[in-house]
């Protein structure tokens, strides 16, 4: 089990009163395992996110990355947010060396550079800087950041939620094919039922505030899936049943 999470509670205070965002968290993790948390806006995913990769401290509870108590970040849990974050001075090559940087290990891996900035598809726009590139591009690069680190569970924040249909179908296609390549173990939030559908072994379904884990769903559907599949559609139905938009139709854009 790569990650577990105990009887997690998560409060703050607004206005002098507490406010509680997160409710008896438990869930674990396999290696090479991916994810998806879906829930209302304001139900806590985002938080729980935050907790798991040490940029915030749960009130109660504990939360285990192989094996031992997560207590500040560490690269083996690498993070992309839902804007890309990139530095917008450097270009594409040193936007994904800046993680190497930081941890003061750019010299003995700088031969890596290369091979990542590739991986995502980004061959050729090296020297290129964030204001020549795509929203797509973009977030590529901020994936290639956080994968050059090697971390063992990649926490993803939405990273796909404001780009086009088609770069975001592409860019959901390689993050399954590292995952893949590299038995990555991948937690993502998402708002879009479809995407989850589409990546995820299990679907984590969150009550609204305080978040709660209500239910949690194996996707049986195997890889590749064709996402006007009858399997791919019935389980969308139901999930989107349970958030009370059974008659919702399919978003036309992902018929690609």
């Amino acid at each position: 089990m790569i990650l577990k999470i105990e009887h997690v509670n998560r409060q703050y205070t607004e206005d002098e009163r507490s406010v509680e965002v997160l409710r008896d968290i438990n869930l674990e993790l396999k290696e090479g395992e991916f994810v998806s948390i879906i829930g209302t806006s304001g139900c806590g995913k985002t938080t729980l996110l935050r907790l798991i990769t040490g940029l915030d401290k749960a009130n109660e509870g504990r939360i285990l990355f192989q094996g031992e108590e997560v207590a500040s970040p560490h690269y083996k849990r690498g993070y992309i947010f839902q804007q890309h974050n990139l530095f917008q001075w450097l270009t594409v090559e040193k936007n994904v060396a800046a993680g190497l940087k930081a941890r003061h290990v750019f010299k003995e891996n700088r031969q890596n550079i290369q091979k990542y900035i590739d991986l995502v598809g980004l061959k050729g726009f090296e020297k290129s800087y964030p204001h020549q590139l795509s929203g797509g591009m973009a977030q590529r690069v901020a994936i290639a950041r956080a994968l050059i680190n090697e971390p063992e569970l990649l926490v993803l924040d939405e990273p796909m939620g404001a780009l086009d249909s088609f770069t975001r179908a592409d860019i959901q296609d390689k993050l399954l094919e590292i995952r893949k390549e590299k038995n990555l173990t991948m937690l993502l939030v998402t708002h879009d039922v479809d995407e989850a559908v589409y990546m995820s072994d299990r679907i984590v379904i969150m009550t609204p505030r305080p978040g709660k884990i209500n239910e949690i769903i194996d996707v049986k559907i195997p890889y590749p899936r064709n996402r006007g599949g009858v399997e791919f559609l019935s389980l969308r139905r139901k999930l989107l049943e349970k958030f009370d938009l059974a008659n919702a139709q399919p978003q036309p854009e992902y018929m690609i």
